[in-house]
């Protein structure tokens, strides 16, 4: 069902992971996505990765939809700025933002406490996942404001504020949280929806490589990590946005945290395997 023909999204951080996996399912909603990141054909932002954006916008318009790439550094505020002088003159308009931007995997040094992290480390993680969300944020709003709608959703790791044991990484994942919080404030006079949303053990395309599996055989990958047992697609998460943008009364969860198996109940979308996967469940049974 093409619910979100006609809509334009920007998906902040679409290179891979669960930035791919939304774009491709707003594609499969009809959407025209605007799929960014650093990473580009011949030249990789991140060491070891082939994803591109390029191949992301083209599999947004096998979907269905209509994809388009564009290579911004949203640490980068003349690249963010650019982008959304870019939207506004091609859609004139703006209805989903997703801010996925991360690139911190490299930088999370996990098993130390505070004050033996590599502060630079964590300067730059900041920046990347937290300051490049509202750059993004800033830049993107006003294209929303005019009329009257629009959807941003800041991607995290959690629903909660349990501490998630290195202190850089959980200072950008609440931030997330908060930063949905605050823009849901602000926006409320709009009728503009901002929310946190979080996956659950992302079956990522850098994870199957960890565990040396793919989608066919993921299962795998249990052997290693028993926990991989209880983990979904980057579609799952994709259907979780695309659930959102379709809502009518999604302004109703302004402000909040919410989780794709949450959403999956409500909702009622699957996996790609035609699964619910409920890792806040297997987790309470830890």
């Amino acid at each position: 069902m093409q619910s979100l023909h006609g809509k334009v999204a920007v998906v902040a951080g679409a290179t891979r992971g669960a930035g791919r996996g939304i774009a491709r399912m707003l594609g499969a909603a009809g959407a025209t996505v605007y799929c960014t990141g650093r990473s580009v054909r011949g030249r990789s932002a991140t060491q070891g990765r082939p994803e591109t954006i390029e191949e992301t916008a083209e599999l947004v318009t096998a979907h269905g939809g209509v994809g388009v790439y564009a290579q911004v550094d949203h640490t980068d505020e003349a690249q963010v700025a650019n982008l959304f002088a870019r939207v506004q003159q091609e859609q004139g308009r703006l209805d989903i933002l997703v801010n996925d931007v991360w690139g911190g995997d490299e930088l999370t040094e996990w098993g130390k406490p505070f004050w033996e992290l590599d502060w630079q480390k964590g300067r730059l993680m900041l920046e990347r996942a937290v300051h490049a969300h509202i750059l993004t944020s800033r830049y993107g709003v006003p294209l929303m404001i005019p009329h009257n709608a629009g959807l941003i959703i800041e991607i995290t790791d959690g629903d909660s504020d349990q501490y998630r044991g290195n202190l850089f990484y959980d200072l950008a994942k609440i931030s997330a949280i908060r930063l949905a919080q605050a823009m849901a404030a602000d926006l409320r006079q709009y009728q503009i929806t901002a929310l946190a949303l979080t996956p659950g053990f992302l079956r990522s395309e850098a994870m199957l490589d960890h565990f040396g599996v793919t989608e066919a055989n993921w299962r795998d990958g249990a052997r290693q990590d028993p926990h991989f047992i209880a983990s979904e697609t980057p579609f799952y998460i994709g259907r979780a946005v695309a659930a959102l943008a379709a809502d009518p009364n999604v302004q109703q969860k302004a402000g909040t945290a919410v989780a794709t198996w949450t959403l999956a109940a409500e909702y009622g979308f699957t996996d790609i395997d035609g699964s619910q996967p409920n890792w806040g469940a297997y987790m309470e049974k830890l």
